[in-house]
Parts: structure tokens; C-alpha cells; sequence
């Protein structure tokens, strides 16, 4: 609560308390058509997440599908923003090596592998 409330694109880290690592990194994506810019929010929000984490020590980090879900982010869109985003700031951490997706369904996992796809030529980036 003493880290509440936040406005989209921000990111704040707690303890994962009975959870099974040791940190969770909140963040609130923009509701789209709502919060604008919207595509730079959604940005910060992987990016200040990706920082806070790396700054804390944190070696992997995982994220959902920021934004398209409940927000109504297209998810196409939403899939390029996040590829983009968290290549560009993997370069610039220190302790993050491994970032990973977890999405929701099969359309989801298909729009960021598309993404991925027109974004670099290494399968695995």
C-alpha cells in the first residue's frame, strides 16, 4: 500500500511473500484509447519494469501480455511494443539474462512469436 497507487506505465517492486521467487514487479499498462500515449506507456511499462528488476538483482523476469487483455490493447500492437521494448533494454542490464513470455493462449503466444519474427533474425531473441 505505501508503494499505491501508481499511474500507467510505472513500475514498483515488492517481496513475493509465499510465492515462489523472491520478487514481484507491479506495473499498470495503459487502458487503451484511454491513457495516452498509449504506446509509450506500454513501453515504459516493460522498461521501468525490466530496470527496477535488474537493479534489484533480479537474473530472470517474466511477463504476461501487458495491456491486452482487460485494456483492450490490440494485441498485435501490444506483442510488437513489448518485443521491441525489452530488446532495446536488454542491452543496458546488468543482471537480467533471461526474459521470458507467459501468455495466456495460443493467439497470444502467435502474435509475439510474430513479433519476434519481424523484429530480429534470431529465433531466440
Amino acid at each position: 500500500r505505501k508503494l499505491a497507487p501508481i499511474s500507467p506505465g510505472q513500475a514498483v517492486i515488492t517481496g513475493a511473500y509465499h510465492l515462489p521467487n523472491r520478487y514481484v514487479v507491479h506495473c499498470l499498462g495503459p487502458r487503451y484509447g484511454i491513457d495516452e500515449p498509449s504506446d509509450r506507456l506500454l513501453a515504459d511499462c516493460y522498461r521501468n519494469s525490466l530496470r527496477i528488476a535488474d537493479e534489484a538483482g533480479v537474473k530472470s523476469i517474466a511477463f504476461p501480455a501487458i495491456s491486452a487483455g482487460a485494456f483492450g490493447y490490440p494485441l498485435r500492437e501490444a506483442a510488437e511494443i513489448a518485443v521491441e521494448t525489452i530488446r532495446k533494454e536488454m542491452e543496458k542490464l546488468e543482471k537480467i539474462r533471461l526474459v521470458r513470455m507467459v501468455l495466456f493462449d495460443d493467439r497470444t503466444l502467435e502474435a509475439v512469436r510474430t513479433a519476434i519474427g519481424n523484429k530480429s533474425s534470431t529465433p531466440d531473441a
